[in-house]
């Protein structure tokens, strides 16, 4: 009901970065990706398109602002996280929540240990505490020779801790506070 209520409210925005993205570059508005979900379950995750078509054969992480395969309108669009608005779709069709641990493409997924794999055990979300914490990989990841290694031996255990955590001790109250932390982190 929530994700109903928030594309409602949010629409007048959705309009406006759908106009944007179509006049900015060619495309459609919304790239899918494949990504597992809750139990191990593949799904097609939506955002708003902030890359050049064809992108994700070049690589799947984002490597800094300055990456050339991002789009004029995408550099606005994922500087304030507009791009996972769209997101609130996968809710809707029940894929996802608002809070719960980012989901992963499936190679990354192939990597995990029988620990990390209990990220699956709940629905994927929107925002949670890795994402706060690393607000800042793309940045990160430029800064490094060698970002997929940096991302697979550092990045990610780190945020997959952070994750296994979260589902440890999550609530309705921590979940909200992680909401308005995001909110108030972009801002």
């Amino acid at each position: 009901m929530s994700a109903f209520i928030g594309l409602i409210f949010l629409s007048p925005v959705f309009l406006m970065l759908a106009i944007w993205i179509k006049l900015d570059s060619e495309g459609p508005v919304f790239y899918r990706q494949v990504r597992v979900g809750r139990n191990g379950i593949d799904f097609r995750i939506y955002k708003f398109r902030s890359m050049r078509v064809g992108s994700d054969k070049k690589g799947l992480l984002t490597v800094g602002e300055q990456d050339n395969r991002i789009t004029g309108s995408g550099s606005f669009i994922r500087k304030y996280k507009l791009d996972e608005l769209a997101q609130l779709i996968n809710v809707l069709f029940g894929d996802m929540s608002l809070v719960g641990p980012r989901p992963e493409v499936r190679r990354y997924v192939d990597l995990y240990s029988t620990e990390q794999l209990k990220v699956l055990s709940v629905r994927p979300g929107i925002t949670d505490i890795a994402s706060i914490e690393y607000m800042n990989e793309n940045a990160l990841l430029a800064g490094s020779d060698d970002p997929e290694k940096l991302y697979v031996e550092k990045v990610m255990p780190e945020k997959l801790s952070l994750n296994l955590d979260y589902i440890r001790t999550r609530s309705f109250v921590s979940d909200i506070g992680l909401i308005f932390e995001t909110i108030f982190k972009i801002g």
